[in-house]
């Protein structure tokens, strides 16, 4: 008898060819891992190099001292004597670039009513300054001068949205005239409202807090992060105070800054027509109600965008801790749906998402109870 041997075990066959087939594969992912690994040995330390890397402040100091300068100049003290005396003024500035042509930002304070300006480079080099735009709201400014492209050393805009408290900035200016001085600290908080000369009776929104110390001639310089972008114009300190400081928000320069070289002016500032307060639990115990926050509507302007929306101010006053409050208005909670707390986030909600024509959704407490209305952003009137 004739057997054919081929056809024994012949059903084991296809589960060795499966486990053949298997082993094929990891080999060929175990070679593939090996070769990849081997691939990011070799080129980690050539990618370092595009690699964000944090900087120490003496590397944020020496990236950007050329971009530092000095403004000097005099200002007007008395116009009414019949001899005028004049002070001299000296603040900061620093090289930023915009629509390929180089520009000086500052401080609205540091060039208002200044006279005989000048910008002195860190090598000494000096120009005639002209203000390009400005903006008294936000206390910023935009200087140029006719030098040679050689003097400028540009500086980036980052963005102070993504400012993180607790974070490390470094501060250049010249205090008291000491020219490129350092100073180093970390963001306070943020979303703060600050109160100036420059902006009349509103507050300069969203400004970032934080507690490098500055001082007199310090104004207009940058605040810079660790990536070594510009996050701030250092703009203010608190009387006898240590290490509070307050700058306008990077955001804030690069959203007007086309309109301050273009128009040299911004005009999109929001404007409600109200006078408003912080509720806080004494106002509500006041009210007989237990909404703690929020921003109390204490009047309306007539005529204004937030009187037109049908906003309602206080009807009676109180003191309380011998202060009076016209109490009994609207509390408005929300805008947008977007929960508003206190009068700091009420500002820097509008400066940043609002513009003038445009419709908002303002959500209120009404004697207790929640109503939505609808209310056209006015225009801010112009600083006398």
């Amino acid at each position: 008898m004739f057997y054919d041997l081929s056809d024994l075990n012949s059903s084991d066959r296809p589960k060795e060819r499966v486990r053949s087939q298997s082993r094929i594969i990891i080999a060929v992912l175990l070679l593939i891992i090996v070769i990849l690994g081997s691939i990011a040995v070799y080129y980690s330390p050539l990618l370092e190099g595009f690699r964000t890397k944090n900087l120490d402040p003496a590397q944020i100091y020496d990236q950007s001292r050329q971009s530092i300068v000095t403004i000097t100049g005099v200002y007007m003290d008395n116009v009414d004597f019949p001899a005028p005396t004049f002070v001299s003024i000296l603040g900061t500035g620093f090289v930023i670039t915009y629509n390929n042509s180089y520009y000086i930002a500052t401080n609205f304070h540091v060039v208002d009513g200044l006279r005989n300006s000048t910008v002195t480079f860190s090598n000494g080099d000096a120009y005639r300054a002209r203000v390009v735009g400005s903006d008294g709201y936000s206390d910023l400014a935009i200087v140029s001068v006719n030098a040679t492209p050689s003097e400028y050393h540009s500086l980036r805009i980052g963005s102070s949205s993504a400012l993180k408290v607790g974070e490390t900035v470094v501060a250049i200016g010249n205090p008291f005239g000491l020219s490129n001085t350092v100073t180093v600290g970390v963001v306070s908080q943020l979303g703060r409202g600050l109160n100036t000369g420059t902006s009349g009776n509103f507050t300069i929104a969203d400004t970032v807090q934080f507690s490098a110390p500055i001082n007199p001639g310090n104004s207009g310089g940058p605040l810079i992060d660790s990536l070594g972008m510009v996050v701030g114009i250092t703009t203010a300190s608190v009387s006898n105070s240590q290490g509070v400081g307050f700058g306008i928000p990077s955001d804030t320069i690069s959203r007007e800054l086309p309109f301050l070289v273009k128009n040299g002016k911004y005009d999109r500032h929001p404007y409600l027509g109200a006078n408003l307060v912080d509720m806080n639990y004494e106002l509500a115990q006041a009210m007989g109600i237990n909404v703690t926050w929020g921003v109390l509507v204490v009047s309306t302007i007539p005529g204004g965008p937030a009187a037109k929306s049908g906003l309602r101010g206080g009807n009676w006053t109180v003191t309380i801790q011998q202060q009076k409050y016209r109490i009994g208005g609207d509390i408005i909670t929300s805008v947008n749906g977007n929960k508003i707390i206190n009068f700091d986030e009420l500002t820097a909600y509008m400066e940043e998402h609002a513009i003038p024509g445009q419709k908002i959704l303002v959500g209120v407490i009404r004697h207790g109870d929640p109503v939505l209305l609808s209310l056209e952003v006015g225009t801010r009137p112009p600083l006398i």
